[in-house]
């Protein structure tokens, strides 16, 4: 289990290392082109390369986009009530507690840890989370809902597209597959690699005050990835990629917004550097638990 462990965590943390130092040595990495490239273009290609090519279960399928909602739902319900027990703003705070970081981190990890089986399982959770991160995210932190805003992200045409293709039976041409393919190769390193020059990028302001809401992102997202997959009754792969996603920390893009709205960003940069810091000091732990 160490040595599989250790095979599932260090390309993880090796990568964003790499990430972290070419930015600290001043080299050129402009983050905002990755991050666009990687979500709306690499993502959506991973997507339909992973379900389209791969063919895993379509029931399966569905049963992780329904623990994703519930993922997200929970973490919101959840949220919610401690940011109001402790009299902080919801427009600010919640959406770092509602939305994981599954993209950068959860998709790598599954994939280390379970292969394509963990691929397939995250990247349909990812689907989700993204769907509702890109259209709920802008909504909590502006206090207007903007369906022209949830419509513009490629990822949320990509899963009814492909979840369309499989029901009609309906397969990709064998250029197009070896297009998406190629794009979808540069997803996982891209996405590791901006995460490890975003942390270099942003500062730790007021790490007392926040480091309890970062703790709490963590601790209610790993309680809801239980609770999930003992209601779904996921096993194997499935099951481990719900616990890794679910106790992800807060996701870069909630800072991304909250800078864009002007959502005490400062604050939102601290929850996402410290979950993602204590994240790194127990993810033997989690994968211990997933693997066990």
């Amino acid at each position: 289990m160490i040595a599989q462990i250790f095979a599932a965590t260090a390309p993880m943390l090796l990568i964003t290392g790499l990430g972290y130092f070419w930015d600290k040595r001043g080299l050129p990495f402009d983050n905002a082109m990755v991050s666009y490239l990687a979500t709306n273009v690499g993502t959506p290609c991973l997507l339909v390369s992973v379900l389209m090519v791969r063919h895993p279960d379509p029931h399966l399928m569905l049963r992780m986009l329904a623990a994703g909602t519930c993922v997200v739902v929970g973490g919101g319900v959840l949220g919610f009530a401690v940011l109001r027990a402790r009299g902080l703003s919801a427009r600010v705070y919640l959406p770092a507690l509602m939305f994981p970081n599954t993209g950068n981190m959860g998709i790598p990890l599954s994939l280390f840890a379970f292969g394509d089986a963990g691929l397939a399982a995250a990247v349909a959770f990812f689907a989700t989370v993204a769907l509702f991160q890109f259209s709920l995210g802008p909504s909590i932190t502006t206090g207007n809902f903007s369906l022209r805003q949830s419509l513009s992200t490629p990822v949320v045409w990509a899963m009814p597209l492909v979840l369309a293709l499989l029901g009609l039976g309906i397969a990709l041409p064998v250029w197009v597959a070896n297009t998406v393919n190629v794009l979808a190769g540069m997803t996982i390193p891209l996405m590791i690699l901006s995460l490890g020059t975003s942390l270099a990028r942003l500062r730790v302001t007021g790490a007392a005050r926040l480091a309890g809401l970062a703790l709490v992102r963590l601790v209610i997202g790993f309680a809801i990835g239980v609770g999930v997959v003992h209601l779904f009754g996921l096993t194997g792969a499935a099951r481990g990629a719900v616990l890794i996603q679910s106790s992800m920390p807060a996701a870069v893009f909630n800072y991304l917004f909250a800078l864009r709205y002007g959502a005490r960003p400062e604050d939102v940069a601290a929850i996402v550097i410290i979950s993602t810091l204590i994240s790194f000091l127990t993810l033997p732990l989690l994968l211990a638990f997933v693997l066990g």
